[in-house]
């Protein structure tokens, strides 16, 4: 790693998220071919695309659907307002619900996790409306739940109607949507992600497989999620990982169940071939330490609210040139969390990534004297 080159101007320019995408860089093969309306590979911890098509192009998501209904239920779980273990009652409607099911019985009782299980490994859309009951009183109200979570996550191309995919022109995602949500979910609820590596599942003395075949092709794999209806196609959401690197790729609207097998090995085989992931700074640590006027101390610590990855060509790390931009004049009092530059990573010219370099402590405001002397002093500076 070079050393780190420091500017300061009075005017920060912040740039935040992640940089364009290095897929386009001459530095690696273009991405494979693949058949479908959209596509997206992303690193999941540095966010970074690696490859793409109509990303940001409203389609539907049929099933996929339930990975927002399951991520709903988990942080009701988190917050403490469900338990594993308690009982839903199975309303008729739940019962009556077509296309892919676990079999519940209208009228019967469930354990919360039997059903997180039955919609997480069999698709089933009778546990995901007698969840979104269950949660919200309603498959409508839970809707709107979800899209307040989708919101939350910045899925500005999202929008739900029901818990199961069931299609309705208003209800719609893009394959940019899908993946912020995955990544989501696996950074979150680590403990419950594991579930979408099970590959079956009984219920009723019914065994049903997980329909995600890429489960039993690439030992990598451990979910997400798959879709389809005649209108929205094929449709799988992978996630992979080797090593430390992990990946998530989208594919949506392909012709069969072949295609979307296909295309999913593909790109992610493309990603691991030919990229890696790093962590450069971890979040907390203190990059550099900036003079403050007329505070209680006289050095304030900053660096990184969230740790910050980078996912690069192969073989190009050492190549990485970090540098910080700062504010040249840093008055107290200082809050913690409160932007005072940014870090920036570029590889050639090309920038990897640009992220807000914060205040990692507050630090009030001083006395009287010391206000006073730093006043005079600035007048110097």
């Amino acid at each position: 790693m070079s050393l780190w080159h420091v500017r300061i101007f009075l005017i920060v320019f912040v740039l935040t998220g992640t940089g364009p995408s290095l897929a386009a860089s001459d530095l690696v093969p273009a991405p494979p071919s693949v058949v479908a309306r959209a596509y997206l590979l992303l690193d999941a911890q540095s966010g970074q695309v690696l490859a793409e098509k109509n990303q940001d192009k409203r389609v539907e998501p049929a099933s996929l659907t339930k990975i927002m209904t399951a991520y709903v239920v988990f942080q009701e779980i988190k917050k403490g307002n469900l338990k594993l273990d308690e009982e839903v009652l199975i309303s008729k409607k739940a019962w009556k619900m077509k296309g892919s099911r676990m079999f519940v019985e209208v009228g019967k009782r469930v354990k919360l996790k039997d059903l997180l299980m039955g919609m997480v490994v069999q698709s089933g859309n009778d546990a995901s409306v007698a969840l979104a009951e269950h949660v919200a009183g309603s498959e409508d109200a839970f809707a709107t739940l979800m899209n307040k979570y989708a919101d939350n996550l910045g899925m500005v191309g999202t929008h739900y109607v029901n818990s199961t995919g069931w299609p309705h022109k208003k209800h719609f995602t893009t394959a940019h949507d899908l993946a912020l949500l995955t990544r989501a979910s696996i950074r979150e609820f680590p403990e419950f992600y594991e579930w979408y590596r099970v590959k079956e599942f009984t219920f009723n003395n019914i065994r049903q497989s997980n329909r995600n075949r890429m489960l039993w092709l690439d030992d990598r794999v451990d979910g997400v999620k798959t879709g389809h209806t005649d209108s929205a196609g094929y449709c799988l959401v992978t996630s992979a990982k080797r090593d430390s690197m992990r990946l998530v790729s989208v594919v949506l609207g392909a012709k069969n169940e072949d295609a979307r097998i296909a295309a999913s090995r593909k790109l992610i085989s493309y990603g691991f071939r030919f990229f890696e992931t790093y962590e450069l700074y971890a979040a907390d640590e203190a990059l550099t330490h900036m003079r403050i006027w007329k505070g209680e101390e006289q050095q304030l610590p900053l660096g990184l609210a969230e740790t910050l990855y980078v996912t690069i060509p192969r073989g190009k790390y050492k190549a990485l040139d970090p540098s910080m931009t700062i504010e040249t004049e840093i008055v107290a009092p200082a809050v913690k969390g409160r932007q005072y530059g940014t870090v920036d990573v570029k590889l050639g010219a090309e920038t990897v990534t640009s992220q807000p370099l914060v205040a990692l402590r507050d630090i009030p405001e001083g006395g009287l004297w010391r206000r006073m002397v730093d006043n005079i002093l600035l007048m110097f500076e």
